[in-house]
């Protein structure tokens, strides 16, 4: 019974090894920030998942903190990653081949504009003269 959990374990890492390298890979290759936060997402949930999934086979008295993590990891990763997409997007980054855009007439009213004196207001609004 243990050289199976010892198995299973190997295997699970090996699982999450294999996606955290994936992972990696689309950081590197894809051309803008939206598809490298949805890589990192995606595939940093899933390659943590699987270490963890190993490591509680492994070590049995590990399961509940695993699995509290995966918990965790499942309910924060995918609001961070909206987070980052959507203040790329409030920024102004541009996509790479966009097709269509949703947002563009909300995006509109809810950037901030650059206005070029905003330099010459910051040194003398609340400074000491």
């Amino acid at each position: 019974m243990s050289e199976i959990r010892e198995i299973l374990g190997v295997f699970f890492i090996g699982l999450g090894v294999f996606f955290y390298v994936v992972g990696v890979v689309g950081l590197v290759r894809f051309p803008d920030i939206y598809m490298r936060i949805h890589s990192a997402g995606k595939v940093g949930l899933l390659g943590l998942v699987g270490l963890l999934i190993g490591t509680a086979f492994i070590f049995p008295e590990t399961t509940l903190q695993a699995i509290a993590l995966i918990i965790f990891f499942v309910i924060g990763t995918p609001v961070a990653s909206h987070a980052l997409a959507s203040a790329a997007y409030r920024s102004g980054v541009p996509m790479a081949d966009s097709q269509r855009d949703d947002f563009a007439e909300v995006r509109k009213d809810d950037v901030v504009p650059d206005y070029p004196e905003a330099s010459d207001a910051t040194t003398s609004a609340g400074g000491v003269d």
